[in-house]
């Protein structure tokens, strides 16, 4: 037995190794070994999908302004004058037997407002019959055109006149005014009495649209056109006259 000791010991020594190596691969074995769970990797934000521009708004086309009514005053040239106002800015007036200035031939005076009765014009004077007969300077009058006619033409793409005039005394201021059948024409007084519209071709003045133009009192009338032609447009005065002021349109 003495002889067999160290390798007893030996063989002692190699099972406790054998069994201490076992216990330590067991150890490393997969079923063992704490799971590690894998966190994957943040893909990168996809960038952010690029927005359409919006279109720009398309500008609204401007409006075209509409033209201001043209303006329409009667003449004074190469007419008849058959009534006058004295307006002397160094009153009286002076009245005188022939058309001129001399110390010889003064008749009388006249005070300012008198309407006075022209027969004839000569050389910038007056020929009056009344209140007094003789001649007086034009230039210390007022006075306008007794009868006149004029056309209304409005402006290039424009729809209105603005017709303005003074009627000093006993008279007849007429316009013309070309229009279609079906047109709608329009009268906006601003001073003075609503004017007579009468249709194309009638001479005798007999179909006014308007139902009395001056005695109606209106400041305003519209009406639709019954036929295409020269519409009249007429202010009378019998008397004293007046100053008038109207805006006339046509659509």
């Amino acid at each position: 037995m003495q002889g067999n000791t160290p390798f007893i010991i030996v063989l002692a020594v190699g099972a406790i190794g054998a069994a201490l190596a076992g216990a330590y691969f067991a150890s490393q074995s997969p079923q063992s070994r704490p799971q590690v769970t894998q966190v994957p990797n943040p893909s990168p934000p996809s960038p952010p999908s690029p927005q359409s521009p919006q279109s720009p708004q398309s500008p609204q086309s401007p409006q075209s302004p509409t033209p201001k009514p043209i303006m329409i005053t009667p003449s004074q040239n190469n007419c008849k004058i058959t009534t006058a106002i004295v307006s002397d800015p160094n009153p009286p007036a002076n009245v005188r037997s022939s058309p001129e200035v001399t110390a010889t031939n003064l008749l009388g005076t006249l005070s300012n407002g008198t309407y006075i009765t022209v027969t004839e014009e000569q050389n910038g004077w007056f020929k009056i019959n009344n209140p007094v007969e003789g001649w007086i300077s034009k230039s210390i009058t007022e006075s306008s055109c007794s009868e006149i006619t004029e056309r209304i033409n409005f402006s290039p793409k424009g729809t209105s006149a603005r017709v303005k005039g003074r009627i000093i005394g006993g008279g007849s201021h007429e316009y013309l005014l070309k229009a279609s059948a079906g047109q709608t024409l329009t009268l906006s007084v601003s001073e003075g009495p609503l004017p007579f519209v009468f249709i194309p071709n009638d001479p005798y003045q007999r179909t006014d649209l308007t139902g009395g133009g001056h005695y109606t009192g209106l400041e305003k009338w519209s009406g639709t056109l019954p036929t295409t032609g020269d519409y009249l447009i007429v202010l009378d005065s019998n008397f004293r006259g007046f100053t008038y002021d109207f805006v006339v349109e046509v659509k």
